[in-house]
């Protein structure tokens, strides 16, 4: 009778012959790939939107996508049946929920809960990253996103992370990202969150990492974050009971994914499955950033492959 394992392996691998090849647990699109498209033309003017990742790269949990809102654009009143988060990459784009119009500006993020009606307007042309977790659903299905009707022509007013309204958003600034600022540390008075470890910078390897968006602005079933690379800083192969997003700001990065490896470079845009194990390497002797995004959120405890030996 057969053993289990040993040199009765090929007995094994013999009997799954013919099965269903596994999918492939990563997906890369590359900057040159990324083709924004008209979206919602009866409720929006201006809007263009690139699936960055969904259904189509092999996503069961999440939906990214690089949204662009021309001058004097709108996006009418809606809510979703699943949460979203954004971080602004360029202009200064105006969102309407709370009956308050935040104007935003680069580094801006947040994330909106189930269920909460939002619209958006821009005096400029403006550039985002939204996350949506779990992944919007097809045009094949029932819908998941309900329009309200045009949003109140609001006063705008610049965000101000310390209002207790802002409670679900922040603001990424330079100095957030950069050792010798954060050996300092901040003055009472400076126009942020308060310091304290659910704020803080993580620092390791030569790896800054930034929580974004969390339960601290009460997502449920997500996470953002900013990761900084130091010149040759590595994280070594891992995987997650999670799936993970990276969309690629600066500099350049060397990427392992299930053995098969690639060159990331600014708006290059990279995704990896549950259990897919990856690395990220940092080889020019530069700077890497990039925004990372994964879903569904973290469980408390999760140790990485790499932890267990």
């Amino acid at each position: 009778m057969p053993r289990v394992g040993g040199s009765h392996h090929g007995v094994l691998s013999a009997a799954f012959e013919g099965a269903p090849t596994a999918p492939r647990r990563y997906h890369l699109l590359r900057a040159g790939e990324v083709e924004p498209t008209a979206a919602w033309p009866s409720s929006s003017s201006g809007l263009r939107r690139a699936e960055l990742v969904g259904e189509h790269s092999g996503s069961v949990h999440m939906g990214l996508g690089c949204v662009e809102l021309e001058a004097a654009g709108h996006i009418d009143t809606h809510v979703h049946s699943h949460e979203e988060s954004f971080f602004v990459l360029e202009g200064e784009p105006i969102l309407i929920f709370d009956a308050v119009a935040r104007r935003l500006r680069s580094g801006a993020c947040g994330v909106l809960p189930v269920g909460v009606a939002h619209a958006w307007r821009t005096e400029q042309r403006s550039r985002w990253i939204d996350m949506r977790a779990p992944r919007p659903r097809g045009a094949d299905q029932p819908p998941d996103t309900f329009i309200l009707g045009r949003a109140p022509m609001l006063e705008a007013v610049d965000l101000d992370v310390r209002d207790p309204r802002s409670r679900n958003l922040f603001l990424l600034g330079d100095a957030d990202m950069d050792i010798d600022t954060l050996r300092a540390g901040a003055s009472v008075a400076a126009p942020t969150v308060s310091s304290s470890m659910a704020t803080a910078s993580l620092l390791y390897s030569g790896i800054t990492v930034k929580m974004l968006v969390d339960k601290r602005l009460d997502a449920q079933l997500q996470t953002m974050f900013m990761v900084d690379y130091q010149p040759y800083a590595v994280a070594h192969p891992h995987d997650h009971p999670f799936e993970e997003a990276y969309y690629m700001l600066d500099g350049e990065v060397a990427v392992v994914a299930d053995g098969d490896r690639f060159t990331l470079g600014a708006g290059d845009v990279f995704w990896t499955g549950v259990g897919c194990v990856h690395a990220f390497y940092e080889t020019q002797g530069g700077r890497t950033r990039w925004l990372e995004t994964s879903a569904p959120g973290p469980p408390e405890l999760a140790p990485m492959s790499s932890d267990v030996r």
